[in-house]
């Protein structure tokens, strides 16, 4: 059987796509998204992302800084002095879980071509390094005994890889240059190179069973659309229910981009280092760092409890999942003030989960004060800050507002109700000095509630 003949069998069964579905591009109008990965991946909207290898010994940026702050040599051996003897992934996955995040995304192999597995297709891995051996097995076994999905970042670039044709850094290099492989000898290196890929990909997904491919580096010119399409495809005929970004392909617009589109192949959009522009139709994540460099950095600034909970209630408000990096350090632990920054986000979602968990961004425009989640017969209106006032809003049409109260209060809030808005009683100190939720309950579900334009009467 052909592969078009084989994914049409296996997907035919899925009758009935989401609204937010993309999945195999043009290549592949067949291929949807899993309508039940999807769905699981948008309820559970918070994720740790895990940028590490042996780069840690340096504190210097992943990748970006091979050849720049650290020589090539001298990068590309650093792996001959990892041993991270104090990792331990119970510790990891706890962290994630007192932290309120339900899924954990880890850098396998960043650009530098350093593999976090022992690879059956490379010696530059971390079986060859004095700790001896790979650590995805036991985040894998941790992350399934946890209750915590796990999913594989996999960069499409390879500086370190000798068929890869693109070298970094060199001063010709150019962001998302476009032009075509004209050179036999370079086009049947890339065509080695693909199989690598392939090779390594599907050994991760058949060893430790990841929830998601998170790939990167696709913007450079040695990548096409083409084989965007072609890797999803080869990736959902092994795991028909694997979630993949659309960085896959070369359907992202800069870096912020949320915008779907069917020409391209991907689940999802991935806005990097901003919360990304309000969409409840197009399923995204946000990637944000905890401080400022990716990998871990001695004395990096790092954000506050409150930059940390506001990030993810306006990221989950504007309609998507917020993916917030952590860089442990080179001994395998993830320091302290990150954890307890972390547990500090947890302590805010044990009182306000109900919020954020299995809801969807809206009905309201976010604004500088105020972004709103809905599910079952409530919506949630998050404030970021007092409105300096009462809160009056439009009644999104067909429903109407039963009553008002501060998530776990019992006692109402003054309501009034007036043609087409309704105005609520604010009080002059909030409950809650990062975000305060308030809970409407409506008349009915509002599942099928559409956005609504918060103007103010």
């Amino acid at each position: 059987m052909t592969k078009h003949v084989i994914f049409l069998v296996i997907l035919l069964s899925n009758v009935v796509y989401a609204q937010n579905s993309s999945g195999g591009g043009e290549a592949y109008p067949y291929l949807k998204t899993n309508v039940e990965a999807l769905k699981k991946f948008q309820d559970s909207k918070f994720g740790m992302f895990i940028h590490w290898g042996p780069v840690a010994l340096r504190g210097t940026e992943i990748s970006w800084s091979r050849g720049v702050q650290v020589p090539i040599d001298d990068y590309d051996n650093l792996y001959k002095e990892f041993n991270p003897v104090l990792f331990n992934a119970s510790d990891w996955v706890t962290t994630a879980k007192n932290a309120g995040m339900k899924y954990i995304v880890l850098t396998t192999r960043h650009h530098d071509g350093f593999c976090l597995w022992d690879s059956k297709y490379t010696n530059y891995d971390m079986a060859s390094t004095p700790y001896g051996k790979g650590i995805i097995k036991d985040l894998s076994e941790e992350c399934k005994k946890q209750g915590i999905d796990l999913g594989f970042y996999y960069t499409i670039c390879d500086w370190h890889h000798e068929d890869y044709p693109v070298v970094y850094p060199d001063e010709n290099y150019k962001f998302h240059e476009e032009k075509e492989i004209t050179n036999p000898e370079v086009k049947q290196k890339m065509d080695r190179y693909i199989v690598y890929m392939e090779n390594q990909l599907k050994e991760l997904i058949e060893a430790y069973d990841p929830s998601f491919i998170w790939f990167d580096g696709e913007w450079e010119w040695a990548w096409t659309h083409e084989m965007g399409m072609e890797l999803y495809a080869y990736l959902r005929n092994i795991k028909e229910d694997i979630l993949i970004n659309n960085r896959v392909d070369k359907g992202r617009e800069g870096m912020a981009g949320t915008t779907k589109s069917y020409k391209y192949a991907g689940d999802y959009a991935t806005p990097e280092r901003e919360i990304g522009k309000y969409d409840v139709t197009n399923a995204w994540e946000s990637c944000i760092t905890i401080a400022n460099q990716w990998a871990w950095k001695a004395n990096d600034k790092l954000k506050t409890r409150k930059q940390c909970i506001q990030t993810l209630v306006q990221t989950v408000g504007g309609g998507g999942n917020l993916l917030l990096n952590v860089g442990p350090m080179a001994d395998g632990r993830i320091e302290e003030r990150q954890v307890v920054r972390l547990k500090e986000i947890g302590s805010w979602l044990d009182l306000y989960g109900e919020a954020i968990y299995n809801t969807r961004g809206g009905p309201y425009l976010p604004n500088d004060y105020l972004v709103s989640t809905h599910k079952d017969n409530k919506i949630y209106l998050h404030l970021l800050k007092h409105p300096d006032g009462n809160i009056n809003l439009p009644l999104p049409k067909g429903f109407e507002v039963k009553n008002a109260h501060f998530v776990n209060q019992a006692d109402f809030l003054n309501l009034k109700i007036k043609k087409g808005y309704f105005e609520v009683i604010v009080p002059e100190k909030l409950p809650d000095s990062d975000v305060s939720v308030i809970v409407l309950e409506m008349n009915k579900s509002t599942i099928n509630m559409k956005s609504v334009e918060n103007d103010v009467y």
